[in-house]
C-alpha cells in the first residue's frame, strides 16, 4: 500500500503489547518510522534474550522510507537499531543523549560508520519531506525523552512518546503547560499517546519525591544497601548519587549497562556532580554501613548483577543485616523471575524493600490526571492509543472519549489506519512478526530453529547410531545417547530397552535407507513414550557398511 493524499499510521510493534515500539507514518508516497525497539524474550523462546520486530512491510518499500526518528533512548525504542538500521539505509534523527546511546550500540556492532546519525535540537523543525518534525522535551525516566510534532500536508500529529508530567524534574527541562497549550493552539489533529498507566487513577508523581523515601530507607539501614533500578533511569541514578552523599556512603555501580548510561550522561552534560564511584572489590573492603550499591537486574534477568549477587557468584556479597531496595515497578510477566531472586536473597537473611513498603519509585508514564491535562492542552480531534496491551488501549480510548476527545480508534500491530482526512479508518493490514537474536544470527521467532529448540526443551532428545550391511541388517549393537529424557536412576535400563527396539526395527531386505531410519525412529520413540509419557526428538544416524 502506498499512501497518497492522506496520512496513514501503522504500528509494526508496540500496540497490543508493551515493548518493541515501531510506528510508521505514511503520506504522499513516503513513510517515516518513529522508534525501532526490542522486547525481551520469555521462557517460550529458550536460549533467546532479545526479540526484534519483523520489518518486512517497510523493507518491501525501502525506497519510500525517508528516515527514522527516535523519541528517547530506552531499549524498547532504540534497541533494534544495531541489528536493523544498516539494512534500512536511512538517516536516524535523535537528540544528543539518545544519539550517544545509539552510537555506542552501533560501535559495538562495528557499523557506526555505515549508519548516518543526525543530531536534532529541541524546538527546531527538521524537514524529512513530506514530513516536518519538531522535537518537544517531555519528562520521563531518561534524559531527553521527546514528543514529536509531525507536520504533513494532510494535518498535524502529536506523537507523545513515553512521558509523564513532573513539576520538579531532576534532569532536563520539559515543556511547560503553557508551551503544550501553545502547540495545541496551532492545531493538533491527531494525538498518538502512551497508554501504559491508563488504569492509574493518580498522577505518576515527581522523581524529586523519591529522594526523600530512598534517603529515609537507606538512612535506617545498618548494613550494606543495594538498590536495583532500570539502568537507563538516569534520573534515578542522579537521585541515588544524592542519597549516597546524604547518608555518608560510597557509591558502587555494578553492571555494564549502568556504566554505559553514566558515560553517555556525563558526555552530554548530565550527572556532572555525580559522586565518584568505586568498584565492587573496593566496596567489599569498606565497613558495611558505608557503601551504597546500584545494580541492574530488578526484573529478574538471569545474567544481570543482582541475580549473580543473589546466587553468590558476584564479587558483591550480601548477608543478614543487609538490604536490597527494588526501586522499579515489577513488569507483568517477570513475577516468577523476580520471586526467584527475592527467595534467594531472603534465604541469606537480606531485607527487601519495594514500592509497597516505602516511597522508593515513581513511574515514568502518565496516569489519568496527566492524560486528561494533555487532552485539554492539545485539543486533538483524534486519539490513537499506543504503547500498551489491548486492555490498556481499549481503556485509554474510552477515557479519551469521556474527556471530550471527539474520535478515537483502537488499532493493533499491522493495522493500516487512515488518520486524515475524514477521521480514522482501518484500510488494511501489513504483515507483522517477530525475529529473534540467537547469538549473532537473526531468525524468525517461530521458524524451524526455535520450534526445534522448544521441542528439545520440552521433551529431550535421543540419538541413535547404528551400522547396517548391504543386506539391510544391523551390524553390531546400536548406540543410544540421551539428553534431557526423564529416566534418572533407570537410565541404563531405558537405554538397553531402546537399543533392543532399534536393533529389532532393522529387518533387512530392500526396505531402503529412509524407511529403515524412520522405523528405528518410531521404535525408539515408542519406548520413550512407554517409559516416560513423553515424545522426545529422536535422531537416527545410519552408517552403511
Amino acid at each position: 500500500m502506498t499512501p497518497k493524499n492522506e496520512l496513514l499510521f501503522c504500528a509494526l510493534g508496540g500496540s497490543g503489547e508493551i515493548g518493541m515500539n515501531v510506528n510508521l507514518y505514511g503520506c504522499r508516497g513516503k513513510w517515516l518510522m518513529v522508534d525501532c525497539g526490542i522486547t525481551f524474550a520469555d521462557p517460550a523462546y529458550p536460549g533467546i534474550d532479545v526479540i526484534l520486530p519483523d520489518l518486512q512491510f517497510i523493507e518491501d518499500r525501502i525506497d519510500d522510507l525517508v528516515g527514522i526518528v527516535l523519541t528517547h533512548g530506552h531499549e524498547d525504542h532504540i534497541g533494534a537499531l544495531p541489528y536493523l538500521a544498516e539494512d534500512l539505509g536511512v538517516p536516524l534523527y535523535a537528540t544528543p543523549f539518545t544519539a550517544g546511546l545509539i552510537r555506542g550500540k552501533l560501535d559495538e556492532e562495528g557499523i557506526a560508520d555505515r549508519v548516518k546519525l543526525k543530531l536534532v535540537k529541541y524546538g527546531e523543525r527538521i524537514d524529512i519531506k513530506p514530513f516536518g518534525v519538531t522535537f518537544v522535551p517531555m519528562s520521563h525516566s531518561i534524559p531527553e525523552a521527546s514528543a514529536l510534532v509531525i507536520d504533513t500536508p494532510e494535518g498535524k500529529v502529536f506523537h507523545s512518546g513515553d512521558w509523564k508530567l513532573d513539576a520538579t524534574p531532576v534532569l532536563g527541562n520539559p515543556a511547560s503547560p503553557e508551551e503544550l497549550t501553545a502547540i495545541g493552539d496551532k492545531g493538533i489533529d491527531v494525538l498518538v499517546c502512551d497508554s501504559t498507566n491508563i488504569f492509574n487513577k493518580d498522577a505518576s508523581g515527581s522523581e524529586a519525591s523519591v529522594r526523600v523515601g530512598l534517603a529515609e530507607t537507606v538512612g535506617r539501614a545498618k548494613g550494606r544497601v543495594l538498590v536495583t533500578s532500570f539502568a537507563s533511569n538516569a534520573a534515578r541514578l542522579h537521585t541515588l548519587g544524592q542519597v549516597a552523599r546524604e547518608t555518608g556512603r560510597r557509591l558502587c555501580v555494578a553492571g555494564r549497562s549502568l556504566d554505559r548510561i553514566l558515560k553517555v550522561a556525563k558526555a552530554t552534560g548530565y550527572l556532572q556532580d555525580f559522586p565518584e564511584t568505586i568498584d565492587p572489590e573496593a566496596a567489599m573492603r569498606l565497613p558495611r554501613n558505608k557503601v551504597l550499591i546500584v545494580a541492574t537486574g530488578g526484573q529478574g534477568e538471569a545474567r544481570a548483577a543482582l541475580s549473580r549477587v543473589a546466587e553468590g557468584s558476584h564479587p558483591i556479597s550480601l548477608d543478614a543485616g543487609d538490604a536490597v531496595i527494588f526501586s522499579s515497578k515489577q513488569i507483568p510477566g517477570n513475577e516468577v523471575a523476580i520471586g526467584r531472586i527475592q527467595n534467594l536473597l531472603a534465604a541469606r537473611g537480606v531485607e527487601m524493600v519495594t514500592e509497597r513498603q516505602a516511597h522508593v519509585h515513581v513511574s515514568g508514564h502518565p496516569g489519568r490526571p496527566e492524560l486528561a491535562k494533555m487532552y485539554e492542552w492539545l485539543r486533538p480531534e483524534v486519539l490513537v492509543p499506543v504503547h500498551g496491551e489491548v486492555r490498556h488501549m481499549m481503556e485509554h480510548a474510552r477515557y479519551g472519549l469521556s474527556k471530550g476527545v471527539p474520535k478515537t480508534i483502537v488499532q493493533s500491530n499491522g493495522d493500516i489506519v487512515r488518520l486524515l482526512p475524514g477521521g480514522p479508518k482501518k484500510l488494511g493490514n501489513a504483515p507483522i512478526g517477530r525475529l529473534v537474536l540467537d547469538g549473532d544470527v537473526i531468525l524468525p521467532a517461530d521458524g524451524s530453529t526455535i520450534n526445534e529448540r522448544r521441542k528439545l526443551a520440552l521433551n529431550g532428545q535421543i540419538s541413535v547410531a547404528l551400522a547396517i550391511g548391504r543386506d539391510g541388517r544391523a551390524i553390531g549393537r546400536p548406540q543410544v545417547r540421551l539428553q534431557g529424557v526423564p529416566v534418572e536412576d533407570e537410565r541404563q535400563a531405558f537405554v538397553d530397552d531402546a537399543v533392543d527396539a532399534a536393533a529389532q526395527a532393522v529387518r533387512g531386505g530392500k526396505r531402503g535407507i529412509d524407511r529403515t531410519r524412520e522405523d528405528v525412529r518410531l521404535a525408539v520413540r515408542k519406548v520413550a513414550t512407554r517409559w516416560t509419557g513423553k515424545k522426545p526428538v529422536v535422531d537416527v544416524l545410519l552408517i552403511e557398511a
